[in-house]
């Protein structure tokens, strides 16, 4: 059962994109489950940049079919205007499933996504402003609309009107905004009806079938483990589940035809948005690891913050999502420092805590416990087997592996499509 999902071991932001592109050549479907364009994968091919938001990366691999599964929430006019970008350079996209259950971000989401945010002030969440948050709320309140809606009117109207009812109601009284009129929602949405027709399929059957006919289905994740609504650093996460778990309801596909599960962990650490953050760094050093990084987050713009190594993450990442491999990323960026800190735990309360606390409070005040590592000068980004690495850049792959409970399996040691170490296939 060739089935793997691929993950971010973090808060996102490790190179998803560049994971999925490798495995492209060898996979059949391309699936992404949960999120929506909140997400960003940056893909190198050859001296092209490539930044995905809401399509899977298996779209730029030709012979892979790319598909949107239900757990998705899907905002088309994004959707067309990533199409027509990809459409523009050359890359076919004929071959998108898109899944009929997949939710739509409406321009009300949007706008209930945006109001709300600005009305928290300084308790805000730090959310992209796209919609995504109220979609899955609407989607678990029941009065969310799905893409199968744009092709029975009758209902489609019923849908909007159930949801501007109570959404008026707030967006009047509490934010002091104009009612949205349902007609004019309805009349915009089914302007994508027809071009969406072509992509729209029963892709939880197609990928069922696909799988039991020994075809590789590789599920892709979308932000990171800790950003997870149930598994994440709550409230500062995202409104899905990019946990190994969530690929299975937001694909159809049962937990007992995963085969293996492989979490994408930086050499260091990121993240994006408001929230706890342990390891990170506000000063030389995190500025360094931005710059040379590109740290800039490819949906929002906005810097990410950053920081060294944190293992209890990855042990924690480890362990909720089953990982069977890691794929480690952005080596490159540590060459250059003589001493490369790791946290290894962390002290809460004068007490030494060696995995992720459960309790958020805890976790807000958790201070790291660093080990370090020795460093490297010399350039790595030509290395294509692990002994081309320097022994001090070795002795840190290996120190990781052994901290974080899984094999690394693979190494980016550059932005590109062949800066890659593969250690272990994943196939």
């Amino acid at each position: 059962m060739p089935a793997l999902v691929l993950l971010g071991a973090q808060w996102g932001d490790e190179g998803k994109g560049k994971a999925t592109d490798l495995l492209g050549g060898s996979v059949d479907y391309v699936v992404r489950y949960q999120g929506g364009n909140n997400a960003g994968h940056t893909v190198v091919v050859g001296d092209q940049k490539y930044a995905l938001h809401l399509l899977p990366s298996g779209i730029l691999s030709p012979g892979c079919t790319p598909v949107i599964g239900n757990g998705v929430v899907v905002d088309p006019a994004v959707l067309f205007s990533e199409l027509n970008g990809l459409n523009e350079r050359g890359v076919d996209t004929s071959k998108l499933l898109i899944s009929g259950n997949a939710h739509l971000i409406t321009p009300y989401n949007v706008t209930v996504d945006k109001v709300t945010e600005r009305f928290l002030g300084s308790r805000k969440i730090g959310t992209t402003g796209r919609g995504i948050g109220p979609t899955y709320a609407d989607k678990i309140n029941r009065v969310g609309i799905r893409v199968q809606d744009l092709y029975d009117e009758s209902i489609l109207v019923q849908k909007v009107e159930a949801a501007l009812d109570f959404k008026n109601q707030i967006l009047a009284k509490l934010y002091n905004r104009r009612a949205i009129e349902s007609a004019k929602i309805v009349e915009e949405l089914l302007t994508y009806a027809d071009r969406l027709k072509p992509y729209v399929s029963d892709t939880t059957l197609i990928l069922n079938n696909a799988i039991d006919e020994g075809k590789v289905v590789l599920f892709e994740g979308g932000q990171g483990t800790l950003l997870d609504v149930d598994h994440g650093t709550y409230p500062f996460v995202t409104s899905s589940n990019p946990t190994a778990g969530g690929a299975c309801t937001g694909s159809g596909v049962g937990p007992t035809k995963i085969s293996r599960v492989i979490g994408i962990l930086k050499a260091y650490t990121t993240r994006v948005g408001a929230g706890p953050f342990p390891t990170e760094l506000l000063d030389e050093d995190g500025e360094a690891l931005r710059r040379i990084g590109g740290e800039r987050g490819v949906t929002t713009g906005r810097d990410r913050r950053c920081g060294w190594f944190d293992a209890p993450i990855a042990r924690y990442a480890t362990r909720v999502n089953g990982l069977t491999d890691f794929f480690l990323t952005k080596l490159d960026v540590l060459t250059g420092w003589e001493q490369i800190p790791v946290c290894v735990a962390y002290e809460i309360d004068g007490k030494r805590v060696e995995e992720l606390p459960y309790n958020q409070t805890d976790f807000h005040h958790a201070k790291p416990i660093y080990e370090m590592l020795p460093g490297w000068s010399e350039d790595i980004t030509k290395a294509k087997t692990f002994d081309d690495l320097p022994k001090n850049a070795q002795g840190y792959v290996k120190a990781l592996e052994e901290m974080s409970g899984a094999p690394i399996s693979a190494i980016g040691v550059g932005p590109g499509r062949t800066e890659t170490i593969e250690i272990n296939s994943f196939l």
